[in-house]
């Protein structure tokens, strides 16, 4: 009876031991190179999360503990990560700063068995061409970027001539082509174009792209760039001076964007953001005016939309856990599939057939730097232009089916 009793007692100390084993998380982000502050802004947003659950109890009763590895946006380093981490028990991993990454990162994780979501990848390629079962997106594609752009300028810019300057990689590509169809700028002889090496671009490779845009007769200059490409093509059209006699947009826009560019370089130029600060208290969203004022407390800054997607992530990814009862991927996926939720702004919700997050999106110009320097922290720099529902911006099935092919459901 004694050594009954004994057997009892260690398995009882061992299930409670396992139950109070952190359940960890593997965040790939750029700490280095062309994205670093958009990863510090990830790691921020995903640690916000990871310690509100943990104050709430966790995840199925276990702690979060979040490990993270550079990625340098660079796909091989994103992809072997993910292997470290699947070395290392993580549950699920997300992060990085571009579409190849997204790609690269969530091949491996899908054979390997662990969900992948995606940050700062907008390529359509993603949930598109490319989409697989174990991978899904919260952050907006470029399509849907494309289509609020496009309703907003064929309102208030009619007409106009554009001229386009992109990156030479997935997410570059299928932007532009999203915003040529969206603003009927097809015509590539009326309508031009440059190319940005996606890796190694120099000086002088932006400034013979925009001294071609300046020769245009262009009213409209779009640059579809992002990171440390984008902060110098912008401070050189500034010097050049096509922000007074043209309408700059830049489809995917970011607060960190704004300050490492500088508020007088970017002045009303015009883009998307899926989320900004100010959208909690407009939505009146309890949880997110949460989200905003935790951020704001432990940074003495506002969160941005990077911070706010890593954040979300983690959220969902922990919600579903608890709603399947495992931490299994194959009952996670089917706890996300088509679930409807309220976190940080109106419902959204991850649709079956594509693993896309179908949530609002908003087209946003920069303020002046007259009212951005007049702000606590001098970093309000969105005002909201333009909303568009997630149903009207993202690709319907059919569009869906006819860019994968013989391919018709995810695997």
């Amino acid at each position: 009876m004694r050594r009954l009793m004994i057997c009892s007692f260690l398995m009882v100390l061992a299930a409670t031991a396992n139950a109070a084993q952190p359940i960890r998380l593997g965040l790939n982000y750029p700490s280095t190179g062309n994205y670093k502050s958009e990863g510090l802004e990830l790691r921020r947003g995903a640690l916000l999360a990871i310690e509100t659950l943990n104050r709430q109890g966790g995840v199925l009763g276990r702690p979060l503990e979040l490990i993270s590895r550079n990625t340098a946006a660079r796909e091989e380093k994103a992809r072997a990560n993910i292997e470290k981490f699947a070395a290392e028990g993580a549950a699920m991993a997300f992060g990085g700063a571009t579409s190849e990454e997204a790609i690269a990162a969530g091949q491996r994780a899908r054979e390997l068995g662990l969900l992948f979501f995606p940050t700062l990848g907008y390529a359509n390629a993603i949930t598109g061409h490319d989409g697989q079962r174990y991978l899904f997106r919260e952050t907006n594609s470029a399509w849907m970027s494309a289509r609020v752009l496009g309703e907003y300028l064929s309102w208030h810019l009619p007409n106009r001539r554009y001229h386009y300057v992109s990156l030479d990689d997935n997410w570059g590509h299928s932007m532009e082509q999203a915003l040529r169809e969206a603003t009927r700028s097809r015509d590539r002889a009326r309508h031009g174009f440059s190319r940005i090496s996606a890796r190694g671009a120099h000086h002088e490779e932006y400034l013979a792209a925009l001294k071609k845009a300046a020769s245009s007769d262009a009213d409209v200059l779009v640059i579809v760039l992002l990171g440390q490409d984008l902060v110098q093509t912008m401070r050189l059209a500034h010097d050049l001076k096509l922000d007074q006699r043209m309408q700059i947009i830049v489809p995917n826009l970011t607060g960190s964007i704004v300050e490492q560019a500088g508020p007088q370089v970017m002045e009303h130029v015009i883009g998307t953001a899926a989320w900004t600060w100010r959208v909690p208290a407009l939505v009146k969203s309890e949880q997110g005016q949460a989200f905003v004022d935790a951020y704001i407390a432990q940074h003495q800054r506002y969160p941005d939309s990077t911070a706010a997607s890593a954040y979300a992530i983690v959220q969902q990814w922990a919600a579903a856990a608890n709603r399947a009862g495992s931490l299994h991927s194959e009952k996670i996926i089917k706890a996300l599939e088509d679930h409807r939720y309220s976190l940080l702004k109106d419902e959204q919700y991850w649709r079956s057939f594509d693993h896309q997050n179908v949530q609002s999106i908003y087209a946003v110009r920069v303020r002046s730097r007259s009212e951005i320097m007049q702000d606590r922290f001098k970093q309000d720099y969105f005002n909201i232009i333009h909303r568009m529902d997630g149903e009207a911006a993202a690709p319907s099935l059919d569009e869906w089916q006819e860019e994968r092919g013989d391919e018709l459901s995810l695997r």
